[in-house]
């Protein structure tokens, strides 16, 4: 058990470029542990491959978790056409296989333009989203589906960057609680031919950019004294 420290926590925001296979959760208890803090949230989970941008929440910092939360979000990442899988990125279980080849850049710009606008979103059943109180993730483990609820959501950018068949590298922007691996899902079934995420990469929260965001590696060679000359200050979110 953790002891209590009862010097006050610095208070700000912490920009931090998650690595692959840490959650947002790791980070919270690295960050709390290491420079032995009494409130540490963050603002926004990401997958634990994703990487990117990762808002943590330190001392009265963490009263602007519905702000930061409910901003606007920007990845890049990366789809493979041809494999479907169970969470719709390549972390899952194949589902179907299918021959891309056929897919051309000028279909795949054309289906990602149907995809921008508002829309209602069906939430794959390997979420955090909780039914009952339990998570959605845990029901699919089991191999049980449920019916979700549609979220509304809107998509302001999806472009392609770069197609080398049978990957894409694109860019969207979209308002909170997108599923970026849904829209990849999605494109492959109006391409005919099936497709899942397969890198995903959070370049910016509301007005906050990765250009900002620090290492795992370089926080925890700070100590509290350097910790709070890095904080983002309350006032200017």
């Amino acid at each position: 058990m953790r002891k209590r420290n009862f010097l006050p926590d610095p208070d700000g925001l912490l920009l931090i470029d998650k690595p692959k296979e840490w959650t947002s959760h790791d980070l919270v208890a690295k960050i709390r542990n290491h420079f032995q803090l009494n409130k540490v949230g963050h603002g926004g989970t990401l997958d634990p491959n994703a990487t990117g941008l990762v808002v943590m929440l330190i001392g009265r910092g963490t009263r602007l978790s519905a702000k930061v939360m409910g901003g606007d979000k920007t990845y890049e990442g990366e789809i493979l056409f041809g494999v479907e899988t169970n969470s719709q990125d390549t972390d899952g279980e194949t589902t179907a296989e299918n021959d891309p080849s056929g897919v051309t850049e000028e279909q795949i710009r054309e289906e990602m333009k149907k995809l921008i606008g508002d829309q209602m979103q069906m939430p794959p059943m390997v979420s955090a989203i909780k039914m009952n109180g339990v998570p959605l993730y845990k029901l699919a483990r089991k191999g049980e589906e449920v019916e979700r609820e549609l979220r509304f959501i809107h998509v302001y950018k999806f472009a392609l960057k770069e197609f080398n068949s049978p990957r894409a590298t694109f860019e969207v922007q979209s308002t909170k609680g997108t599923y970026v691996r849904t829209l990849a899902h999605d494109l492959g079934q109006r391409l005919g031919c099936g497709a899942c995420l397969s890198e995903l990469r959070r370049t910016q929260s509301g007005q906050l950019s990765i250009d900002g965001a620090f290492t795992m590696d370089e926080v925890i060679q700070w100590d509290r004294a350097e910790l709070a000359k890095h904080l983002i200050p309350i006032h200017q979110v």
